[in-house]
Protein backbone atom coordinates (compact mmCIF):
# COMPACT_ATOMS: atom_id res chain seq x y z
CA UNK A 1 0.00 0.00 0.00
CA UNK A 2 1.71 3.42 -1.30
CA UNK A 3 1.69 6.44 1.15
CA UNK A 4 0.98 10.11 0.08
CA UNK A 5 3.74 11.91 1.77
CA UNK A 6 3.67 15.10 -0.08
CA UNK A 7 0.71 16.71 -2.03
CA UNK A 8 0.58 19.76 -4.09
CA UNK A 9 -2.86 21.63 -4.57
CA UNK A 10 -3.52 24.47 -7.29
CA UNK A 11 0.40 24.97 -7.22
CA UNK A 12 0.62 28.36 -9.20
CA UNK A 13 4.42 30.17 -9.50
CA UNK A 14 5.29 33.38 -10.93
CA UNK A 15 8.25 34.85 -11.54
CA UNK A 16 7.22 38.79 -11.83
CA UNK A 17 4.59 38.39 -14.81
CA UNK A 18 6.24 35.24 -16.19
CA UNK A 19 3.76 32.31 -15.17
CA UNK A 20 5.71 29.28 -14.87
CA UNK A 21 4.32 26.57 -12.91
CA UNK A 22 0.49 26.22 -13.84
CA UNK A 23 -2.57 25.05 -10.88
CA UNK A 24 -0.33 21.56 -10.47
CA UNK A 25 -2.15 19.18 -8.47
CA UNK A 26 0.79 16.40 -7.59
CA UNK A 27 1.33 13.68 -5.11
CA UNK A 28 4.73 12.20 -3.83
CA UNK A 29 4.87 8.53 -2.68
CA UNK A 30 6.71 7.57 0.50
CA UNK A 31 9.66 5.41 -0.04
CA UNK A 32 9.32 5.50 -3.80
CA UNK A 33 11.43 7.19 -6.30
CA UNK A 34 9.83 9.93 -8.32
CA UNK A 35 11.42 11.31 -11.59
CA UNK A 36 10.46 14.45 -13.00
CA UNK A 37 11.15 14.59 -17.02
CA UNK A 38 10.49 17.17 -19.66
CA UNK A 39 12.31 19.39 -21.89
CA UNK A 40 14.65 22.43 -20.60
CA UNK A 41 11.96 25.07 -19.45
CA UNK A 42 9.43 23.22 -18.33
CA UNK A 43 9.45 23.95 -14.78
CA UNK A 44 11.02 20.75 -13.57
CA UNK A 45 13.64 22.62 -11.30
CA UNK A 46 11.64 25.59 -10.55
CA UNK A 47 8.85 22.74 -9.09
CA UNK A 48 11.52 20.61 -7.32
CA UNK A 49 12.86 23.57 -5.38
CA UNK A 50 9.15 24.58 -4.67
CA UNK A 51 8.88 21.43 -1.77
CA UNK A 52 11.80 22.88 -0.02
CA UNK A 53 11.20 26.63 -0.15
CA UNK A 54 14.14 27.65 -2.16
CA UNK A 55 12.28 29.72 -4.75
CA UNK A 56 11.68 31.51 -1.46
CA UNK A 57 14.85 32.75 -2.22
CA UNK A 58 14.19 34.58 -5.17
CA UNK A 59 12.66 38.22 -4.64
CA UNK A 60 10.38 38.19 -7.83
CA UNK A 61 8.27 34.95 -7.20
CA UNK A 62 5.09 34.86 -6.37
CA UNK A 63 3.70 31.35 -4.91
CA UNK A 64 -0.62 30.67 -4.77
CA UNK A 65 -1.82 27.28 -3.66
CA UNK A 66 -0.76 24.38 -0.77
CA UNK A 67 2.06 22.42 -0.64
CA UNK A 68 0.81 19.58 1.95
CA UNK A 69 3.81 17.62 3.68
CA UNK A 70 2.11 14.86 5.69
CA UNK A 71 -0.94 16.79 5.81
CA UNK A 72 0.82 20.22 6.58
CA UNK A 73 1.07 22.86 3.96
CA UNK A 74 4.38 24.57 3.87
CA UNK A 75 3.86 28.00 2.68
CA UNK A 76 1.47 28.38 5.86
CA UNK A 77 2.58 31.67 7.76
CA UNK A 78 3.08 29.29 10.67
CA UNK A 79 5.83 27.16 8.68
CA UNK A 80 8.97 27.32 9.98
CA UNK A 81 11.64 27.34 6.63
CA UNK A 82 14.45 25.82 8.67
CA UNK A 83 12.28 23.18 9.37
CA UNK A 84 11.17 22.35 5.71
CA UNK A 85 14.65 22.38 4.42
CA UNK A 86 15.53 20.17 7.35
CA UNK A 87 12.59 17.55 6.67
CA UNK A 88 13.36 18.08 2.60
CA UNK A 89 16.75 18.32 1.89
CA UNK A 90 18.73 18.96 -1.85
CA UNK A 91 21.08 17.88 -3.81
CA UNK A 92 22.20 20.33 -6.45
CA UNK A 93 23.30 19.87 -10.01
CA UNK A 94 26.72 20.07 -9.21
CA UNK A 95 28.76 19.27 -6.26
CA UNK A 96 28.76 21.89 -3.76
CA UNK A 97 31.09 20.91 -0.88
CA UNK A 98 31.41 23.43 1.74
CA UNK A 99 35.02 24.86 1.77
CA UNK A 100 35.55 22.60 5.14
CA UNK A 101 36.62 19.40 6.18
CA UNK A 102 34.71 16.27 5.01
CA UNK A 103 33.67 16.04 8.43
CA UNK A 104 32.46 19.32 9.19
CA UNK A 105 30.38 19.13 6.11
CA UNK A 106 28.42 16.35 6.75
CA UNK A 107 28.10 17.66 10.38
CA UNK A 108 27.06 21.22 9.57
CA UNK A 109 23.10 20.93 9.83
CA UNK A 110 23.80 18.82 13.34
CA UNK A 111 26.21 21.56 14.47
CA UNK A 112 24.25 25.06 13.55
CA UNK A 113 21.35 23.33 15.29
CA UNK A 114 23.79 23.27 18.28
CA UNK A 115 24.45 19.78 18.53
CA UNK A 116 28.35 19.45 20.40
CA UNK A 117 28.69 16.27 21.66
CA UNK A 118 31.14 14.67 19.82
CA UNK A 119 29.76 11.14 20.05
CA UNK A 120 26.33 12.15 18.25
CA UNK A 121 28.42 13.92 15.74
CA UNK A 122 30.66 11.00 15.50
CA UNK A 123 27.73 8.45 15.13
CA UNK A 124 25.85 10.49 12.64
CA UNK A 125 28.77 11.37 10.14
CA UNK A 126 29.91 8.01 10.15
CA UNK A 127 26.16 6.42 9.17
CA UNK A 128 25.64 9.26 6.90
CA UNK A 129 29.06 8.78 5.49
CA UNK A 130 27.93 4.81 4.68
CA UNK A 131 24.44 5.56 3.91
CA UNK A 132 25.50 7.64 0.76
CA UNK A 133 28.24 4.56 -0.33
CA UNK A 134 31.51 6.68 0.40
CA UNK A 135 32.72 5.91 4.46
CA UNK A 136 35.03 3.58 3.16
CA UNK A 137 36.79 6.00 0.58
CA UNK A 138 37.01 8.70 2.90
CA UNK A 139 37.12 7.29 6.50
CA UNK A 140 41.21 7.94 6.69
CA UNK A 141 40.26 11.69 5.61
CA UNK A 142 37.67 12.83 7.41
CA UNK A 143 39.76 16.24 8.83
CA UNK A 144 40.63 17.08 5.41
CA UNK A 145 39.13 19.26 3.10
CA UNK A 146 36.15 18.48 1.03
CA UNK A 147 37.30 20.28 -1.69
CA UNK A 148 39.92 17.44 -2.18
CA UNK A 149 37.19 14.55 -2.99
CA UNK A 150 36.41 14.03 -7.02
CA UNK A 151 33.22 15.19 -8.46
CA UNK A 152 31.73 11.47 -7.81
CA UNK A 153 32.89 11.76 -4.06
CA UNK A 154 31.73 15.40 -3.58
CA UNK A 155 28.17 14.69 -5.00
CA UNK A 156 27.88 11.56 -2.73
CA UNK A 157 29.50 13.60 0.44
CA UNK A 158 26.64 16.15 -0.75
CA UNK A 159 24.15 13.31 -0.59
CA UNK A 160 25.49 12.48 2.78
CA UNK A 161 25.49 15.63 3.98
CA UNK A 162 21.54 16.04 3.68
CA UNK A 163 20.89 12.78 5.20
CA UNK A 164 22.40 13.31 8.27
CA UNK A 165 19.60 15.82 9.34
CA UNK A 166 17.73 13.04 9.03
CA UNK A 167 15.06 14.22 5.81
CA UNK A 168 11.72 12.36 4.81
CA UNK A 169 12.11 13.72 1.22
CA UNK A 170 15.78 14.24 -0.74
CA UNK A 171 15.40 16.21 -3.35
CA UNK A 172 17.90 15.83 -6.58
CA UNK A 173 18.52 18.05 -9.17
CA UNK A 174 20.22 16.60 -12.53
CA UNK A 175 22.53 15.35 -9.44
CA UNK A 176 24.73 13.47 -12.66
CA UNK A 177 24.41 15.56 -15.46
CA UNK A 178 28.33 16.91 -13.93
CA UNK A 179 29.62 13.52 -13.63
CA UNK A 180 31.29 10.65 -15.43
CA UNK A 181 29.20 7.30 -16.90
CA UNK A 182 30.92 5.71 -13.90
CA UNK A 183 29.86 7.92 -10.71
CA UNK A 184 26.69 8.51 -12.74
CA UNK A 185 26.20 4.60 -12.26
CA UNK A 186 27.19 4.68 -8.65
CA UNK A 187 24.61 7.67 -7.57
CA UNK A 188 21.81 5.75 -9.63
CA UNK A 189 22.62 2.52 -7.53
CA UNK A 190 22.79 4.75 -4.37
CA UNK A 191 19.36 6.49 -5.26
CA UNK A 192 17.84 2.58 -5.54
CA UNK A 193 19.28 2.12 -2.03
CA UNK A 194 18.43 4.55 -0.40
CA UNK A 195 14.55 4.81 -1.21
CA UNK A 196 14.06 2.33 1.85
CA UNK A 197 15.56 5.17 3.94
CA UNK A 198 14.07 8.07 2.16
CA UNK A 199 11.86 9.28 -0.43
CA UNK A 200 13.07 10.44 -2.98
CA UNK A 201 12.12 12.80 -5.88
CA UNK A 202 14.93 13.17 -9.03
CA UNK A 203 14.34 15.78 -11.99
CA UNK A 204 16.64 14.67 -14.75
CA UNK A 205 17.46 15.32 -18.17
CA UNK A 206 18.33 11.37 -18.95
CA UNK A 207 15.09 9.39 -19.83
CA UNK A 208 16.72 6.12 -19.68
CA UNK A 209 18.09 7.38 -16.20
CA UNK A 210 14.28 7.43 -15.17
CA UNK A 211 13.49 4.76 -16.71
CA UNK A 212 16.06 2.71 -14.61
CA UNK A 213 15.52 3.98 -11.24
CA UNK A 214 12.04 5.84 -10.34
CA UNK A 215 9.24 4.23 -9.34
CA UNK A 216 6.43 7.07 -11.13
CA UNK A 217 7.70 9.20 -13.41
CA UNK A 218 5.77 12.77 -14.29
CA UNK A 219 6.02 14.54 -17.71
CA UNK A 220 6.15 18.19 -17.59
CA UNK A 221 5.67 20.23 -20.38
CA UNK A 222 5.58 24.26 -20.50
CA UNK A 223 4.46 24.65 -16.73
CA UNK A 224 1.87 21.82 -17.00
CA UNK A 225 2.09 18.24 -15.66
CA UNK A 226 1.14 16.37 -18.86
CA UNK A 227 1.45 12.95 -17.31
CA UNK A 228 1.83 11.20 -14.05
CA UNK A 229 1.94 7.52 -13.41
CA UNK A 230 4.29 4.24 -12.54
CA UNK A 231 7.38 4.75 -14.58
CA UNK A 232 6.80 1.38 -16.34
CA UNK A 233 3.29 2.35 -17.70
CA UNK A 234 4.29 5.91 -18.52
CA UNK A 235 7.62 4.50 -20.84
CA UNK A 236 5.54 1.75 -22.57
CA UNK A 237 1.56 3.24 -22.62
CA UNK A 238 1.98 6.95 -22.37
CA UNK A 239 -1.65 8.32 -22.65
CA UNK A 240 -0.69 11.65 -24.20
CA UNK A 241 0.99 11.89 -27.63
CA UNK A 242 3.35 14.58 -25.87
CA UNK A 243 4.90 12.23 -23.64
CA UNK A 244 5.16 9.71 -26.46
CA UNK A 245 6.81 12.27 -28.48
CA UNK A 246 9.38 13.16 -25.81
CA UNK A 247 10.19 9.63 -24.65
CA UNK A 248 11.10 8.86 -28.39
CA UNK A 249 12.85 11.85 -29.24
CA UNK A 250 10.58 13.84 -31.39
CA UNK A 251 11.29 16.94 -29.36
CA UNK A 252 13.26 17.64 -26.01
Amino acid sequence: MVKELIKTKNLKLWFTDNYVLHDLDFTVYEKKITALIGPSGCGKSTLLRSFNRMNDLIPECKIEGEILLEGQNIYDSKADVTDVRTKIGMVFQRPNPFPKTIYNNVAYGLQIRGEKRKSVLDDVVEKSLRDAWIWDEVKDRLHTSALSLSGGQQQRMCIARALANQPKVLLLDEPTSALDPKSTAKIEELCIDLKDKVTILIVTHNIAQAGRISDYTTFMYLGDIIEFGETKRVFTVPKDKRTEDYLTGVFG
